[in-house]
């Protein structure tokens, strides 16, 4: 990976001077009032966003707009330049900064003409706070199987199967060209697990950051990280295979387990800036905010409206440039706070409950509406008995919201990569269509469960999916090398050998940029010279017979 979308994205993260020691340092939200004398311009936004990002809105329409300029650099110098002041990151899309300072420093900061406001995201947190994990909890032992499943999939192919993940498989779609980035607590053990050997060699593993302590370092921490990712990620048959064994994937630590204070929140929106950056598809975010640690204050039920909290107003933003943004619902159910938290009440955001293997939702499932009235959760996935690894890569179930969002994730990941020309937003709603109780909802489980063919079929009427219908792999298009140079290589199923090939390349908005026939060899494979094409994602598309193969690939 290019250190150009780190060093962009982070915007910021500079060493500073020391702060003080007489009094409490805390991290504050420095908001600025505006962008006047930035460098920056909507009309040249490779010079802040990555080819992918800017492909990204391009794809779904969506402008660069000046929230999207980074902070004015003059502002973030004399931030940096103030003494007793360590400025950690920047936010574009809050035109603020996260620094770090006593009360003293701060009071500083406030008279610098630029500062608008800012508000006290934590205190320092102390070594002997209790550790708290983000939302999981544990399941009673699980009941001897008496049914037998897929030996490929292991313990993971009902919760896979359940949403028409195995089916999507099946049909040629594992994620592949799709990136994804996991807002978690920490990963320790992807480095080494057998589960994501594959993750690891095939250089899908793109990108790392932990926005607590502002190091790449994220093997590490807690161990929930490890199982989210798992149920997307996890690519060793035989034992164990997520929902997107084929995916790109951007690992980020938001959570301090340490303590629970809104400087999490301005974490997630660091983390969201940072994703969108580097031109995220999509977001799993298995955490909430709802309560607080002393001094900080609770949110109370009329803030969850999707536009009042930190990383509820990040989510939609993500969302608003095109990114698929998934978060839990929470584990609140039983509880006497028993509502959704913060991002999960953000409206452009899919927010997931837990259900059962019969779909019935989990008891601890938090419930809706948002307090603006608003369906939530969105849909919901497998969180009862819920499987994923740990990071012995041994198998780990439990009962939580936490599963259910990254296992539903990896299916809307593959459904995006099946539909490359809708837009997050057109995502999301097939998904929700697709529900079992799309015509009738309620704050329990949404839209109800969806399922891959379904949701696919009302994409694609015209050309719908077998239920469950599987696909040889011997019949299924390939390309390489993936990402492509000015050759591509079409791997041919055995159908198209014998015949004349119609060859289409669409761009990453659906446009037709190259078309052209190929006699028929008999051969296994067929050269293709491809036109300049400028950096990006395509789709190939092969038609011999009556029959189409559709391929994704990377022009680097």
């Amino acid at each position: 990976m290019r250190l150009f979308s780190l060093g962009l994205a982070l915007a910021a993260l500079a060493l500073a001077a020391p702060a003080a020691q007489a009094q409490t340092v805390q991290r504050h939200l420095v908001y600025f009032r505006d962008k006047t004398g930035t460098p920056y311009s909507v009309a040249q936004p490779q010079a802040f966003l990555s080819a992918r990002a800017v492909q990204r809105r391009t794809r779904q329409g969506i402008a660069v707009l000046p929230r999207d300029l980074p902070v004015t650099p003059a502002y973030a110098t004399q931030v940096r330049n103030t003494a007793g002041v360590r400025l950690l990151y920047t936010s574009r899309w809050f035109n603020a900064a996260v620094v770090e300072c006593n009360a003293t420093a701060l009071a500083q900061l406030q008279t610098l003409p630029f500062v608008r406001t800012a508000t006290t995201l934590n205190r320092n947190a102390a070594a002997s706070l209790p550790v708290r994990n983000p939302v999981r909890q544990q399941a009673p032992a699980a009941a001897p199987r008496t049914t037998a499943v897929p030996a490929d999939y292991g313990l993971a192919y009902g919760q896979a199967q359940m949403i028409g993940a195995v089916a999507m498989h099946n049909a040629g779609y594992r994620g592949e060209g799709m990136q994804i980035a996991v807002f978690d607590a920490g990963f320790p053990g992807v480095d080494q697990m057998a589960a994501f050997a594959s993750l690891r060699q095939d250089g899908r593993l793109l990108s790392t950051f932990d926005f607590v302590d502002k190091d790449r370092g994220v093997y590490e921490k807690n161990d929930h990280g490890t199982l989210t990712l798992s149920t997307l990620a996890a690519n060793q048959a035989g034992y164990f295979i997520g929902t997107a064994p084929k995916a790109s994937y951007h690992l980020c630590i938001t959570e301090d387990i340490s303590s629970e204070h809104p400087v999490e929140e301005a974490n997630w929106l660091i983390a969201a800036e940072y994703a969108d950056s580097l031109g995220v598809d999509v977001i799993s975010s298995s955490l909430g905010y709802t309560t607080f640690d002393p001094p900080s204050t609770d949110h109370t039920y009329a803030e969850l409206n999707g536009r009042t909290t930190i990383a509820s107003r990040a989510a939609n933003l993500a969302a608003r440039v095109g990114i698929l943004v998934l978060n839990s619902a929470g584990n609140d159910g039983n509880n006497s706070w028993q509502y959704i938290g913060a991002p999960a009440d953000a409206d452009s955001v899919l927010t997931v409950g837990a259900v059962d293997t019969l779909l019935v939702r989990g008891s601890f499932s938090s419930i809706g509406p948002s307090a603006d009235g608003r369906i939530k959760p969105d849909l919901a996935a497998r969180g009862v008995r819920a499987t994923g690894l740990s990071p012995g890569n041994g198998i780990l179930q439990g009962n939580g919201t936490s599963y259910a969002c990254p296992i539903l994730a990896g299916m809307a990941a593959g459904f995006w990569q099946a539909n490359p020309t809708l837009t997050a937003q057109q995502v999301r709603q097939y998904l929700r269509s697709s529900g079992t109780q799309a015509t009738n909802p309620d704050n329990f489980v949404g839209y109800g469960v969806p399922h891959f063919v379904r949701a696919y079929n009302l994409a694609n009427p015209g050309a719908p999916l077998a239920a469950g219908a599987p696909r040889n792999p011997a019949d299924e298009l390939g390309v390489f090398p993936n990402p492509a140079g000015s050759e591509l290589t079409l791997q041919l199923p055995g159908a198209f050998r014998r015949q004349a090939l119609r060859v289409s390349i669409r761009d990453s908005r659906g446009a037709l940029v190259h078309e052209r026939r190929l006699a028929a060899t008999g051969r296994e494979q067929a050269p293709l010279q491809l036109p300049t094409l400028s950096p990006g994602a395509y789709t190939c598309t092969v038609e011999a017979g009556g029959e189409t193969r559709t391929v994704r690939f990377v022009r680097q």
